[in-house]
């Protein structure tokens, strides 16, 4: 019982502790310095989110936790237009995106499920202006160049 008695004073002398240590805060300014410091922080911290978003869009929507998926090239061959390639970034927030929208697995090599994405907005692009999505127009290659980029033509 005495136990119990100790733990009981010890606990209630902890959020005395607490009270108090927040008044001593209050009287000598130091609670205002840490609401400023802390307001500044999350200034900094959004003037530099701004900053990455102009500099870098991959990793300002990666940090987001936003997927994200860019076209950095396209080249068409000259002697036959038919030919050519895009090359495409993402992030993998756009692969886990694209999976859960059953372009496919987990296990899956992400540009093959970029490919598996590419192929049907080029099916539904050709769809729509009424062209014969089964005619022969070449194939789409893929070739990974890094993690989160692939060369498709």
């Amino acid at each position: 019982m005495c136990i119990r008695t100790l733990w009981r004073q010890r606990c209630t002398l902890g959020e005395n502790w607490m009270v108090i240590k927040n008044w001593l805060k209050q009287i000598t300014g130091i609670a205002a310095e840490e609401q400023a410091l802390e307001a500044e922080r999350k200034r900094l911290e959004e003037a530099d989110l701004e900053m990455l978003k102009k500099r870098d869009p991959k990793a300002y929507a990666t940090k987001r936790g936003e997927p994200w998926v860019n076209v950095i090239d396209v080249k068409v061959n000259e002697s036959n237009v038919r030919n050519g390639f895009f090359e495409l970034d993402w992030n993998s927030f756009f692969i886990e995106q694209l999976i859960a929208a059953g372009y496919g697995e987990i296990a899956d090599p992400e540009e093959e499920v970029v490919d598996r994405w590419f192929r049907d907005i080029v099916f539904n692009m050709l769809n729509e202006e009424g062209l014969d999505t089964s005619r022969n127009s070449g194939y789409i290659n893929v070739v990974p160049i890094a993690r989160g980029k692939s060369e498709v033509s």
